[in-house]
């Protein structure tokens, strides 16, 4: 969740194959005897739209991890690996076309999905036609257990409320303040799950197209809520907290949402300092190896919010490339159970439901950026096992 921290959309733009551009790295992956064709991974990403800022730092991360896993060579064995980056916006009818294009070429894995929308409609081609699909920043909890073929290298929204469960307190009404999205309808069902039993939750869903917010606080003011979560992203952030702000809501009850992009943190305003933060993610909220290759990759040395699932998923696809170039069903196989070392620490790919076990955080605003005020390990904020559905 972030602010929470994915929204999603946009035109499909040219498909760009390039060469894997190589950074400093480490891991040897073994070698792939007697074939120096190329293994072609399409990534179909928000390169332009709302998430085009999402989708540049899933990018870098991408590539810093690909570097990272095959240790600086960008190859498997003797076989380079050959990146496609094709922009769907954001928008799952472009995404779908991409997809079902690189598909017809031959690919067997594909990439990306900065939205919960594309992911959810990605998904099922890859369970039709056998391919690999490592999902992205898309933080829908569908995406858990859509098929064997699917998996997900950033957090899900049941993770992210499991985080803010320790802010709820005994509060008794609940309002969820999101967008009217699968992104959206992902957390109100998650904070639903988890804090349900023992709370009423109601919702406040609000168009895409929205610019004045006056209204839909107004609504929350009138609630006389307990607590809200606020699940958003995106351009409209600023204007949101704004509206919040300005109608009481930020000092009338207390609220609760997600650390967004760097970029996103001066939206916050007057807000800042009224707000419990939980955090997939920001610079600083862990220290080992891959953190430093990355840090080293990203220009200006500052990491941020979507990186590390860049970063993962790119270390997923060498793993399962690494056991397989070729057979979908044996790249499946090796992910199932994996743990490794990423960005954020130990990430481990649940066998069941391919969910992607990992730390969260939880982080204060101050004057200086963002400060880490605890760490949430992977089993305490692991989602309920779903059920496999193809």
């Amino acid at each position: 969740m972030r602010s929470l921290s994915t929204s999603r959309r946009a035109w499909l733009g040219a498909a760009l194959t390039v060469a894997v551009v190589t950074v400093s790295g480490c891991g040897s992956p073994q070698q792939a005897a007697g074939d120096d064709s190329s293994i072609n991974v399409g990534v179909v990403y928000s390169q332009s739209g709302p998430l085009a800022s999402y989708g540049a730092q899933y990018a870098e991360g991408f590539k810093a991890g690909l570097a990272y896993a095959t240790n600086n060579t960008g190859k498997i064995g003797a076989r380079t690996i050959n990146v496609s980056w094709t922009d769907d916006a954001g928008d799952p009818v472009k995404a779908v076309s991409a997809a079902k294009d690189l598909i017809g070429k031959g690919y067997k894995v594909l990439a990306g999905s900065t939205s919960s929308g594309v992911a959810l409609q990605v998904a099922p081609l890859a369970a039709e036609n056998k391919v690999l699909f490592v999902s992205g920043p898309a933080a829908s909890d569908a995406i858990t257990g859509a098929n064997k073929y699917t998996f997900r290298s950033g957090r899900q929204s049941y993770q992210d409320v499991l985080t803010a469960k320790a802010y709820l307190g005994d509060g008794k009404k609940v309002v969820v303040f999101a967008p009217d999205s699968a992104f959206g309808k992902s957390n109100v069902d998650a904070v639903t799950k988890v804090v349900g039993s023992s709370a009423t939750v109601t919702s406040i869903a609000v168009p895409a197209s929205a610019t004045d917010f006056t209204p839909f606080a107004s609504q929350i003011k009138a609630a006389k809520p307990d607590l809200v979560f606020v699940a958003w992203a995106g351009a409209t952030a600023g204007a949101m907290w704004q509206a919040l702000d300005q109608q009481g809501v930020l000092t009338s009850t207390k609220v609760v949402t997600g650390l967004d992009i760097r970029a996103a943190w001066a939206g916050f305003g007057p807000a800042a300092d009224k707000l419990n933060l939980l955090a997939h993610y920001f610079d600083g909220a862990a220290e080992n190896p891959a953190y430093q290759a990355l840090k080293a990759a990203v220009p200006g040395g500052k990491t941020d919010l979507f990186h590390p699932d860049g970063f993962a998923a790119a270390q997923m696809i060498v793993h399962a490339l690494t056991a397989s170039p070729d057979d979908a069903g044996k790249m499946v196989s090796a992910l199932e159970g994996w743990s490794f070392d990423s960005v954020k620490g130990t990430l481990t790919v649940r066998a069941e439901d391919h969910a992607l076990l990992q730390p969260m955080f939880q982080a204060k605003l101050t004057s200086t950026g963002a400060a880490l005020t605890g760490t949430i390990d992977p089993g305490a904020a692991a989602p309920p096992v779903a059920a496999m559905k193809g």
